[in-house]
């Protein structure tokens, strides 16, 4: 996906603005997590796209998981005060 777009799907499901998104894309791709390429546009200026890297898909992978049993322990705690 392009900049633009990568901001827009988020914010589809995150209320964050895009001077947020940008430097954070930066971030990834500097740590090599994305690479990115430019390609001429017929509707405007150029355009940057990014790219997931192998690197990048396995951090995925970790962070993804960290969420899970992260979510997975809250749920069980929220569960278990409700019964309480």
């Amino acid at each position: 996906m392009y900049g633009y777009e990568l901001v827009e799907e988020v914010r589809e499901a995150v209320d964050v603005n895009e001077g947020t998104i940008y430097p954070i894309l930066k971030r990834l791709t500097n740590e090599g997590y994305f690479e990115t390429y430019l390609e001429e546009s017929t509707e405007g200026p150029t355009r940057k796209y990014y790219h997931i890297t192998l690197k990048g898909k396995k951090r995925h992978q970790e962070v993804l998981k960290e969420w899970q049993d992260f979510s997975e322990r809250i749920n069980k705690f929220m569960n278990e005060r409700e019964q309480e």
